[in-house]
Formats: C-alpha cells, sequence, structure tokens
C-alpha cells in the first residue's frame, strides 16, 4: 500500500474523479473522496490531507465557501480545478484562500508539478526556513539580503518586503490585492500602480532578463508568483 501524501479530492463528477483516482494513485498518491462540499470540511478533519483538489461547482455549497471553511482552521494546501476559467472567479478562489487554480481540461503533468510545488510550500510552513534558496537566488529573511548568483543585490525595504512575501509563498499565485494589503497595508488594496512599478524594478534586479522573467511570474490579470 502507498504511504505517499493523503489527498482530499473533492469532486462531484464521477467521471472526474475515476480519472484523477487513476492518475494520482498511479503515482503514489492516496486518496479520500467526497461529492459535497460540507463533506470535505469533515473528512479536512478527520483525515488531515496534505492536500485539497477542490472543484467550484459541488451540489450543495460552492467551493468559495468550502475554502473560506478549512481556511477558518488548516492551513492545508488548496488547488481549485474548475471549468471556469474567468479572471473573476480565479481572483475570488484565490482571495478566499486557495494556494492555486487550474482550470479544466487541464494536462495531467501540469497538475502534477503544480501539486509538488504546493506540497514543498506546505514544507516550508511547516520548517519556517529564515532562508530560501532558489535556482541562482538566495533569499536570507533574518537579514535582509538576497544575493544572484553570489553577488549581493541592494533592494529598498519595501523591494524586500514584496519579494519575501512571494518568497514565503513560493509556488503560490497572490492576487494583487493579497500582495498590496500585505506589502502595503490595508488601505491599498486597490493601488495596483505601486504593484507594478515594484514589480518591474525587482524584475530589473533580479531577472537575466526582465522582458522573459524566470522567478517573477505574472498571472494575466490575477496576480504574481515566485516560482521556485
Amino acid at each position: 500500500m502507498s504511504d505517499g501524501p493523503v489527498v482530499l479530492l473533492v469532486e462531484d463528477e464521477a467521471q472526474m474523479r475515476r480519472f484523477l483516482r487513476a492518475a494520482l494513485t498511479s503515482h503514489g498518491y492516496r486518496l479520500v473522496e467526497a461529492e459535497k462540499g460540507c463533506d470535505a470540511v469533515g473528512l479536512t478533519t478527520s483525515h488531515n490531507p496534505e492536500l485539497v483538489l477542490l472543484d467550484l461547482g459541488l451540489p450543495d455549497i460552492d467551493g468559495f465557501e468550502v475554502t473560506r471553511r478549512l481556511r477558518e482552521f488548516s492551513k492545508v494546501p488548496i488547488i481549485v480545478l474548475s471549468a471556469r476559467g474567468r479572471e473573476d472567479d480565479k481572483v475570488a478562489a484565490l482571495d478566499a484562500g486557495a494556494d492555486d487554480y487550474v482550470t479544466k481540461p487541464f494536462g495531467m503533468k501540469e497538475l502534477l508539478a503544480r501539486m509538488r510545488v504546493a506540497l514543498r510550500h506546505r514544507e516550508g510552513l511547516a520548517t519556517e526556513e529564515p532562508v530560501l534558496e532558489f535556482e541562482g537566488l538566495r533569499i536570507d529573511f533574518a537579514r535582509h539580503e538576497v544575493t544572484r548568483e553570489g553577488e549581493l543585490v541592494k533592494l529598498t525595504p519595501l523591494e524586500f518586503k514584496l519579494l519575501a512575501c512571494l518568497a514565503r509563498h513560493e509556488g503560490k499565485v497572490l492576487t494583487h490585492r493579497q500582495l498590496l494589503k500585505e506589502v502595503w497595508g490595508p488601505s491599498h488594496g486597490d493601488d495596483t500602480h505601486y504593484l507594478r512599478v515594484y514589480m518591474a524594478n525587482l524584475r530589473k534586479k533580479l531577472e537575466r532578463d526582465a522582458a522573459a522573467p524566470r522567478y517573477l511570474l505574472t498571472e494575466p490579470g490575477v496576480g504574481y508568483r515566485l516560482k521556485g
């Protein structure tokens, strides 16, 4: 029997559940399944999954409400799987507390990669490393220092705060509003021009090619994420 990560799959469509069950168990994941949103909340409590795959269109409560309820007591990574591809739905899911959003139909390789990132982020929350290292990039939270390929990069306090916020949620899409509130404060939730300016500055300092970023990726109409 597999001893891989426990994944809670919340999906009311039987055909999709069969597909994901076969694909995920073949990659070593252990599945717990729910067809309704209310069941998902109870199963999270009883089975303590390491990851939740959540459909938005459920027969009782929708995925947005499930996410909000889970976030009242759990930090488990949540990846939304939905046929709704509108930017507003993505932003709403992420603002509710989801870690990622994958639009149906999706490629299994992409989903597996996003699951690995979410699980890695979960491990990072548990260990709270004072230093994060990505390919060629090193962020020292205690010293407020960033080096790229061994060379110190001079960042302003706000630039470092923005980068640190993205790094602590490595792989997770953060909406414009989430970043603005965390970095600039609750009164700046709509000041997206601040964010664009500072992201442009960070890319100039950290990326080899700011026009084709390796680390600081844009999710059009939604927000940004740091890819490790």
